[in-house]
């Protein structure tokens, strides 16, 4: 073989493999690097650009995509130990023409971590409107979306600053109480019982910690790879301890129900997505007997959130923590952006109120506000409503 033509093989083959080396490189000794490069990729390909914003001494980080237009922006919401990034999963099926804000969370990831700030839940919905004010989101009405922590603070926000909000998407808020315990709660009290409060579920320091965390917050079970976990934890501990913190002033007195204290104040719109098997916490329902002047006798025993005007609850089968992006938009927030019309195509409800039951028939005028001719929900979903109508969409109640 020519010598030339040998040198071209040498010299090819030693570029190919540079990439190939420094990939496994990261992989087997930074992994951490390798998903930092992951989401700086998924930004990019996107549309997502990283800015940041500044009220008096305190710096918020934020990525976007769009400009307002004729549709309302969409502020979004992270939940506890996340950061904004968590919604290019979702990101990826939302239409290109809409403006979407993701945010840092208070303390998480590039916004500005204080040891003086407020961390409730109410405090944290006061750095959001900040966070409004400045970048001027609220020159007209938005949607918000939060999900976890980010759906408790949220709710709260739209309780204290109803004239920012066109209308809201909740997934899998915390702040909430419950009649049943959660796998999740019942780790909690052991944990409060044996007063050891390094070993809290949701801030892992080993790989097997991450791995249970990830069983915990998902329902489909897949083997992420050793040094995945090992690089998923590196990204978190040096926060950790940020994160107990943190942990213990959501679940003090001040902000473990802070949501469910503000319910009636909450004027706008209002979309629920809940995990049907989610195991952080379980979906709110009263018991039997449960009096409350905000709720019709019909729902009462059934979901609390009939005490939102306009309330739609989706329930999705087979999810925990957070749905599946795809479903989130083409069954969720789909019907929120744009689809027209939101009547019980699957038939009317019938008295008593329950789990995929309407209260009642017909179509209340709330539902309309959310659209949409084909989102048809091929398993149970419930729309309440603070009125006496109440219908099921996807399926005639049984």
């Amino acid at each position: 073989m020519d010598l030339d033509v040998l040198n071209m093989f040498v010299i090819a083959g030693g570029t190919l493999a540079i990439p190939i080396l420094a990939f496994v490189a990261s992989f087997l000794l930074w992994p951490s690097a390798l998903i930092r490069i992951y989401y700086w990729y998924w930004r990019r390909a996107l549309g997502m650009q990283v800015r940041y914003a500044n009220y008096d001494d305190y710096q918020f980080c934020y990525s976007y995509r769009g400009r307002p237009g004729y549709r309302p922006s969409i502020l979004m919401l992270h939940g506890f130990s996340a950061h904004k990034d968590m919604w290019l999963s979702i990101v990826k099926f939302l239409p290109k023409n809409l403006h979407l804000v993701c945010v840092d969370m208070p303390g998480h990831e590039g916004t500005t971590r204080s040891a003086l700030d407020d961390y409730s839940i109410s405090g944290q919905a006061k750095r959001i409107h900040q966070f409004v004010e400045c970048i001027k989101l609220n020159r007209r009405p938005f949607h918000l979306v939060g999900t976890s922590m980010g759906g408790n603070v949220a709710g709260v926000y739209a309780a204290q600053y109803p004239e920012d909000i066109c209308s809201l998407t909740l997934i899998c808020p915390a702040g909430l109480p419950s009649t049943t315990d959660s796998k999740f709660i019942k780790q909690l009290r052991e944990l409060q019982e044996s007063k050891c409060i390094d070993r809290i579920p949701l801030i892992p320091s080993t790989p097997e910690e991450m791995a249970d965390m990830l069983k915990l917050c998902s329902y489909v079970r897949f083997k992420v790879p050793q040094q995945i976990l090992q690089g998923l934890v590196d990204v978190r501990i040096p926060h950790n301890d940020f994160y107990r913190k943190l942990f213990l002033e959501i679940a003090d007195e001040k902000s473990r129900h802070s949501l469910h204290e503000n319910m009636s104040k909450i004027k706008a719109p209002t979309q629920v997505i809940w995990g049907k098997q989610d195991q952080v916490r379980s979906l709110l329902r009263l018991p039997h007997g449960t009096a409350s002047p905000s709720l019709p006798v019909s729902t009462r025993g059934s979901t609390a959130w009939a005490m939102l005007p306009g309330c739609v609850l989706l329930c999705v089968k087979l999810a925990h923590v957070c749905p599946h992006p795809q479903w989130v938009w083409t069954r969720g927030l789909g019907g929120v952006m744009g689809r027209k019309s939101m009547g019980p195509e699957g038939g009317e409800g019938r008295a008593g109120a329950g789990e995929g039951e309407g209260a009642g028939g017909g179509q209340a005028p709330a539902q309309q506000a959310w659209a949409g001719k084909r989102n048809k929900v091929p398993a149970k979903r419930v729309v309440l409503a603070t009125g006496k109508r109440c219908a099921v969409r996807g399926q005639a109640a049984r």
